[in-house]
């Protein structure tokens, strides 16, 4: 490969958003929002309407990953996440899953509801 071509690369490579295994810190204080207003849980389609509703309503961008994104810091911040999904369970958790409740539903532990 040319070095300029290299040069481009590196540049482009520089300027690319985090990585999508980081967690984006707008997107966990918004589920931390939504799912402390509804202590008991919604289900993942509720969730991802009232942030999408909201980023509407202030203008926020909604990127074409952005339920990738959303479904990725849930899972990412789950207690009861697999490793598979990138669950850290020597990190914080903010989330679950009630066992209770059928269908994908989310909820925030009652330590993190403000």
């Amino acid at each position: 490969m040319p070095h300029d071509r290299v040069d481009l690369l590196e540049s482009q490579r520089s300027k690319e958003p985090v990585s999508r295994k980081s967690p984006d810190p707008v997107i966990l204080t918004e589920l931390r929002a939504v799912l402390a207003a509804h202590p008991g849980g919604l289900r993942r389609w509720s969730v991802m309407r009232a942030i999408r509703k909201e980023r509407e309503r202030t203008g926020k961008d909604i990127p074409h990953s952005f339920e990738a994104d959303v479904e990725r810091t849930f899972r990412r911040f789950c207690a009861d996440a697999d490793k598979k999904h990138g669950s850290d369970a020597a990190g914080e958790t903010f989330f679950f899953r009630p066992p209770e409740k059928a269908g994908e539903v989310w909820a925030i532990l009652r330590d993190h509801i403000s």
